[in-house]
């Protein structure tokens, strides 16, 4: 269920790292999280308690979270996923666990926060996506629908995207779990999702980007040029070129280029 960090895997396994509050936060195969000042490159912060690799991670900044923060949650919260099958929420400002999120029977490879109802979303090679409430603990409901490896998720507008390794894209209203819509057209894995302006652009396995339109589902356009998977997209100002990005290449950036 927890493979070692060494193990092959077909499915790409990025480690993850953000920016915010000041902070540079970064997770490792190492098993632990960190925080860094970005001011003076040191590390403020390690957060130790994972069994595992921990794969990805997002913050919630103390303004964010319900109500005022008690003393424990002043620099807020980081959630990390894992190998080891759980999700922790930590104290920043103490490195604390504040909770374990268990309820997988799989590798956590995505997360997404949705701060205002301070909930979790998380996916995993068991298939599944959960919400959990951050502040408790409690696991609030279970997406089950796909039949591979959760590998990326995107919330907008209280829609949950999931990507997965059934090559499928699939949209979930996030307050009840209900499935509204299915992406298909992918030859292989879905590994990176970026929603903009009414348009769901996916990252597969096949090298290729996609553009659907997101509310009919209906694909609008193939992006081709990467020869190897394409593990992330972001996209740029209205007055220039959306830029995919793929570690296959060294990170490099590559114009969207429409077939």
């Amino acid at each position: 269920l927890t493979p070692a960090c060494s193990d092959p895997r077909p499915l790409p396994l990025p480690t993850r790292i953000l920016v915010a509050n000041n902070q540079l936060f970064s997770s490792s195969y190492d098993r632990t999280a960190r925080a860094w000042s970005v001011d003076e490159g040191q590390v403020s912060q390690e957060f130790r308690g994972h069994r595992n690799c921990v794969l990805t991670l997002a913050y919630s900044a103390p303004w964010d979270l319900p109500g005022a923060p008690c003393a424990e949650e002043i620099g807020g919260l980081l959630v990390t996923g894992s190998t080891d099958g759980t999700a922790k929420v930590w104290q920043v400002a103490s490195g604390c666990c504040h909770q374990t999120l268990r309820g997988h029977t799989g590798a956590v490879l995505c997360l997404v926060l949705d701060t205002p109802s301070h909930t979790a979303f998380t996916g995993s090679t068991d298939t599944t996506i959960r919400a959990w409430d951050i502040l408790s603990g409690e696991q609030l409901r279970v997406f089950r629908e796909h039949q591979g490896s959760v590998i990326c998720l995107e919330l907008v507008n209280r829609h949950v995207y999931s990507g997965s390794a059934d090559r499928t894209v699939k949209c979930w209203l996030a307050d009840t779990g209900e499935r509204v819509r299915t992406f298909a057209a992918h030859r292989h894995s879905v590994s990176a999702l970026k929603y903009h302006a009414g348009t769901l652009f996916t990252g597969s396995g096949d090298a290729r980007a996609r553009a659907f339109d997101a509310r009919s589902g209906a694909l609008q356009r193939v992006f081709r040029g990467h020869a190897f998977v394409i593990n992330c997209i972001q996209n740029a100002p209205a007055r220039s070129r959306s830029r995919l990005f793929s570690n296959k290449v060294g990170c490099a950036a590559a114009p969207l280029q429409p077939a």
